[in-house]
């Protein structure tokens, strides 16, 4: 792995160099959003999951950002698919519906939150899985995402990775939350009608390349949103 702009040009990255080349611009509240996808655009293989377009060398990266962040925020249908479970960084689910994955089901107290809203149908039931202490009411009929942010600030969660999905990705952005975007290219072509990193209605936002690897053939830059 190899530094190709933002740093000093370095072939032998440790993983304490990788911490600092991904450590957070601000020690203020400081949102990140991990991508990964293949040359042509495809966030998925023909699994449905990331699993079957990523590396060895993505892998690296992705365990560095989970290492740096306070808290995981991920969408309920791209937890469910990635089947996503408990670990030692709390998990914050976003789900309109009040969904919880069944991988999640049972998990040790603190160590999943639900973010919805205040008028969903499955609130009851996400009470019932999750306690009542880590439902997070946020907005009636939508997440509000920029109070979401807020919220895990102020307990502490300042390094916060959103893990997707494309839509909840869109919205992050859509709704001015988020401040880079670490995104990963894999050198591979698909084709097929898979998802892009971002779903949704359109939006056109200017990017900043802060940072570029490469790792035989695979990009990781850093993305700082214009203004």
């Amino acid at each position: 792995m190899r530094v190709l702009t933002g740093a000093t040009p370095n072939d032998n990255i440790s993983d304490a160099d990788l911490a600092e080349l991904y450590a957070p611009a601000t020690d203020g509240p400081w949102l990140r959003v991990g991508m990964v996808s293949t040359v042509d655009g495809s966030a998925t293989g023909d699994d449905a999951r990331t699993a079957s377009i990523n590396n060895a060398a993505d892998h690296r990266i992705f365990s560095t950002l989970r290492a740096l962040a306070d808290v995981i925020i991920v969408g309920a249908g791209t937890a469910k698919a990635e089947k996503y479970a408990p670990g030692d960084t709390p998990i914050v689910l976003v789900s309109r519906k009040a969904q919880v994955p069944p991988s999640l089901q049972g998990a040790p107290a603190g160590s999943v939150y639900l973010a919805t809203c205040s008028r969903s149908d499955g609130l009851p039931a996400a009470r019932e899985i999750l306690g009542d202490e880590h439902i997070l009411e946020l907005g009636s009929h939508r997440v509000d995402l920029p109070q979401l942010k807020a919220t895990l600030a102020e307990r502490g969660w300042t390094s916060q990775l959103c893990e997707g999905g494309p839509h909840l990705s869109r919205d992050m952005v859509f709704q001015g939350c988020v401040d880079e975007i670490a995104a990963t290219t894999v050198p591979r072509l698909v084709a097929g009608a898979y998802p892009r990193t971002t779903e949704g209605a359109p939006i056109n936002v200017p990017l900043e390349l802060t940072m570029l690897l490469e790792d035989s053939g695979t990009l990781f830059g850093r993305w700082a949103l214009g203004g």
